[in-house]
């Protein structure tokens, strides 16, 4: 990515479904993306990032009805829980869109819907299928184990009404095409073939729209009352409406196509099937990559309201802050894989590697700035740490890029252990020379410049905290990364130690 002529990039998470308030899954899924949008906007690409909230469905209508709310003011407070979990992650998303949106998003839904059925891919007939509202979703016999949703662990029940359907059939042999050839990526490898499996054993068209009896929260089919929108169809238009598809022309040209859709392997055939056929149907170019997350498990059990084992991660990050969660799941959470959460184990990861290794470093290597040479940095030079910098930032990119953001922390943090390592051997405090010593903490000092920028797509909020405590702007890039950009004379101060361990 770096040294590449700038573009723009436009990526996405899936809006989350507002049944119940957010959980750790999603909070994954909103970093990722985010450490993405952060790495392109440093290389200097023309960044939009789009999240928001899925607010129709039959799942919502009845958790409205069970906590005795209307609809529309149960899903406001969901939505709200959604958007402080985005502000406490510090994820910087562009825009935030919510389906209920009547001016933003209504109108692309049903331009999409006219247009389809202007090119003869809806039509109504009656249908008898077995539906399953945890999915959202039909379910035929080849979806369920032991005739329950392997998923919900629910039978699903069986439904009798006269819909719209769409001829996705119609497009089987072209997805086959498309993401064999990867000109629609599916990432990780395994997601593709799963998704080509499916596409190959035979495709059936699909109903795109409840009877109003049955779905009365979502939009109402154009010129047909008594149909609502199957929540999918509408849903997946978020992607459009957030760049302007019916509205604004100029915007929507610039950023579309999508360059990543960020998933869950949960909806991966809605979006590897559905979504495609929709766009191939309207005319309108496919996305370029849709990247396809695992899900997480508490301590090696499944999530559960009922178990009582449903992690929040507003709950901590209120208790040990917003850096610290971002940094446990990128670390020990595999990017593509199912994950465990495990508190212990990010207790460990903070005391280790954020308290021990990175605020450790930091607070020392100011505190001796500051006593050695009155917080000023002295005059610019060349050793070993500067070797060990220069090669890091190629590799953090190339695993950016392929989603390994495991391996990118690893990166840094070679930086950060050469770091601490290189103050055991110089032993500054025993230096005299005055020169000599202005060398070692030069170098010690431009080199927590360096991690500053690496960590920003990570942990912003350490980064800016390392930059404002190096005297520096927080406006950077990955251009300022080359070594010596910390000047001979800027003040430096040691705040507040960045990362307090954790008494276990």
């Amino acid at each position: 990515m770096i040294g590449i002529k700038k573009k723009k990039f436009y990526i996405t998470t899936s809006i989350m479904y507002t049944n119940a308030k957010p959980h750790i899954g999603f909070a994954l899924e909103l970093i990722q993306a985010d450490a993405l949008a952060r790495a392109h906007r440093l290389n200097g690409d023309e960044v939009f990032f789009l999240t928001g909230t899925d607010e129709h469905g039959v799942k919502i209508q009845k958790a409205a009805m069970d906590a005795k709310k209307d609809p529309h003011k149960f899903v406001d407070e969901i939505a709200e829980q959604v958007q402080e979990l985005v502000g406490v992650l510090k994820i910087s998303n562009d825009s935030f869109i919510r389906t209920t949106d009547k001016e933003v998003h209504w109108p692309n839904v049903e331009k999409i819907w006219e247009t389809l059925e202007e090119n003869g891919d809806l039509y109504r007939k009656k249908y008898t299928g077995y539906y399953c509202i945890g999915c959202e979703a039909f379910k035929t016999d080849r979806d369920l184990v032991n005739g329950v949703c392997p998923i919900h662990e629910k039978k699903p029940e069986l439904v009798d009404e006269d819909n719209f359907f769409f001829k996705l059939s119609k497009y089987q042999n072209k997805l086959i095409e498309l993401i064999e050839s990867d000109k629609l990526q599916i990432v990780p490898k395994e997601r593709k073939t799963e998704i080509l499996n499916f596409i190959k054993s035979g495709l059936e068209d699909v109903s795109f729209s409840r009877s109003r009896k049955a779905l009365a929260w979502g939009i109402p089919v154009p010129g047909s009352n008594d149909q609502t929108m199957y929540v999918w169809c509408d849903a997946l238009v978020n992607y459009l409406s957030g760049i302007g598809y019916s509205s604004d022309k100029k915007k929507f040209e610039k950023f579309w196509p999508a360059d990543v859709h960020m998933i869950g392997k949960d909806i991966l055939r809605f979006h590897a099937v559905f979504w495609p056929a929709m766009l191939l149907s309207a005319g309108i170019e496919l996305p370029k990559v849709i990247f396809v997350h695992g899900f997480m498990t508490a301590q090696g059990k499944k999530m559960s309201k009922s178990l009582g084992n449903v992690v929040y991660p507003v709950d901590y990050v209120k208790k040990y802050s917003s850096d610290a969660l971002r940094y446990y799941l990128f670390r020990d959470i595999p990017s593509s894989n199912d994950g465990d959460f495990n508190e212990s184990v990010m207790i460990q990861r903070i005391n280790a590697n954020l308290a021990g290794d990175l605020g450790n470093l930091v607070y020392r290597v100011l505190t001796m700035a500051e006593k050695s040479f009155e917080g000023k940095v002295p005059a610019p030079s060349k050793d070993s740490l500067s070797k060990i910098a220069a090669g890091i930032p190629k590799k953090l990119m190339i695993d950016i890029d392929e989603y390994n953001f495991q391996g990118a922390l690893d990166e840094i943090w070679k930086l950060v252990t050469e770091s601490n390592k290189y103050i055991n051997v110089k032993e500054p405090w025993k230096i005299k020379d005055k020169k000599e010593l202005g060398k070692v903490i030069y170098e010690l000092l431009e080199s927590l410049r360096v991690i500053a920028i690496l960590i920003n797509p990570f942990m912003p909020e350490a980064s800016e905290k390392m930059l404002e405590q190096l005297g520096l702007d927080k406006n950077i890039s990955f251009k300022d990364l080359k070594w010596g950009g910390l000047k001979k004379g800027t003040v430096v101060k040691k705040g507040k130690i960045m990362f307090n361990k954790v008494e276990v």
